[in-house]
């Protein structure tokens, strides 16, 4: 794969590897960063470009994201998505296991990697399924998955409710050194719930999942984690007792994680208004108070992932009933725009928000933490933080199952690079 030599002039430069945030430039060679700040003599790049009122971060990476990848077709494919990530400045993504047919086997962790190959976008990290087809009965080969490409394990949004079937999962990947990644709920408790129970879901006449569904099944985890060792990783948590959980888990020594996503912390339960499918989420979104709380977490550290929680769903899709209609929200193109009014709202400072998006990720996942130090790979993001557009109800994503149409943002990603080499470009 060919790759330039390219210099970016005179943008904000913010590493949390290393804490670096500074105005000045940064040099690419064969798909690594050359030098930060003074150039080396005889450097004569094949492309400058200029970052005059623009961040240059590592590339974000994202935990919880969809691809569809085997699959229909009709709700998209790692070609759009990846589109779709790229043109939100990620240059890594986990892929969720549960893919059709399920990623479960060798072959399909295989045509994964090798449907991302053929895309030739950003990185993608696939992920094995904990148990064959998900059903939480036995465990999948694991090793089989490793030796195929896996890089991590989990079930996606369901949990295994045999405690003993997930101790024995868990010793298996602590022997692996990999990170699990758990759907923290008790799913009898949670039932076929829609929605955040309480007064609007009776209002509504909707089905409800209550906040302690989340609660128990996470104290479950973490204790059972705790018995067998093993790394674990939350993707998304939606309660401040859940917050408060991972607090006193990681106060005590224990490896877990936790992310959230953008959508818990810009929206509530109250934007379901008439039955608003696009908002429908797992878990659900929840009142202010819980908000509030994760707002909270995630600026001290606790929570130090925040998610797209990418999950294109077509056309087919369209016009069904809150009950009939799958969870999930499209929207990993407009994440930095959205997080960004974290950063306007004083809840984070810059430096702060990218590492949720690069370094707080790759720890989660036992990756190595991405740099701009001299010498690392040249996965960059390139953002002007204050440039206005809108929201379209149709992106790069087939899915346009989120919110956000109409949304008047601030900020947008001008370049991904992978290797160095680029992959989404935005003229100013």
């Amino acid at each position: 794969m060919k790759t330039e030599s390219r210099l970016i002039r005179g943008a904000r430069l913010l590493d949390p590897c290393t804490g670096l945030d500074a105005v000045t430039d940064l040099a690419i060679d064969r798909g690594r960063i050359l030098a930060v700040g003074e150039l080396p003599a005889g450097f004569t790049p094949t492309e400058v470009i200029d970052g005059q009122g623009c961040c240059l971060c590592p590339g974000f990476i994202e935990t919880s994201f969809q691809g569809h990848t085997p699959g229909s077709g009709r709700d998209g494919s790692l070609a759009s998505e990846l589109r779709a990530a790229a043109a939100g400045g990620f240059t890594s993504v986990l892929l969720r296991p549960d893919t059709s047919p399920v990623a479960d086997t060798p072959g399909v962790i295989r045509e994964q990697q090798a449907e991302a190959a053929a895309a030739g976008l950003i990185r993608v990290l696939p992920c094995g399924a904990l148990t064959p087809g998900l059903r939480g009965r036995e465990l999948s080969e694991m090793a089989a998955l490793l030796e195929a490409g896996a890089v991590a394990f989990g079930q996606a949004q369901r949990s295994i409710e045999d405690t003993q079937l997930l101790r024995l999962a868990l010793s298996y990947a602590a022997d692996f050194d990999r990170t699990v990644l758990l759907h923290p709920e008790d799913a009898r408790l949670a039932a076929d719930g829609v929605m955040d129970e309480g007064p609007l879901s009776l209002r509504l006449g909707l089905g409800g999942r209550p906040r302690l569904a989340e609660d128990i099944g996470l104290y479950r985890d973490l204790q059972v984690a705790r018995l067998a060792r093993a790394r674990v990783h939350f993707p998304t948590l939606s309660s401040a007792a859940a917050a408060e959980q991972i607090d006193a888990a990681q106060a005590a020594g224990q490896a877990v994680t936790a992310g959230v996503s953008i959508h818990h912390l810009l929206l509530t339960s109250q934007d379901i208004g008439t039955f608003n499918t696009h908002v429908k989420i797992l878990p659900p979104l929840r009142d202010a108070r819980q908000q509030e709380a994760l707002r909270q977490a995630l600026a001290r550290g606790t929570l130090s992932v925040l998610s797209a929680q990418h999950e294109p769903w077509g056309p087919d899709h369209r016009g069904s009933t809150m009950t009939a209609a799958p969870f999930g929200i499209a929207a990993i193109e407009y994440l930095l725009p959205l997080a960004l009014n974290l950063v306007r709202a004083g809840l984070l400072s810059m430096l702060q928000l990218v590492q949720r998006l690069t370094t707080g990720p790759a720890a989660a996942l036992g990756l190595p933490l991405p740099s701009l130090a001299p010498g690392s790979v040249a996965d960059l993001c390139l953002f002007d933080p204050e440039q206005p557009w809108e929201a379209s109800a149709n992106g790069w994503s087939v899915g346009d199952n989120h919110p956000y149409r109409h949304w008047e943002l601030r900020g947008a990603v001008r370049l991904t690079l992978r290797d160095g080499r680029i992959v989404h470009r935005r003229e100013p």
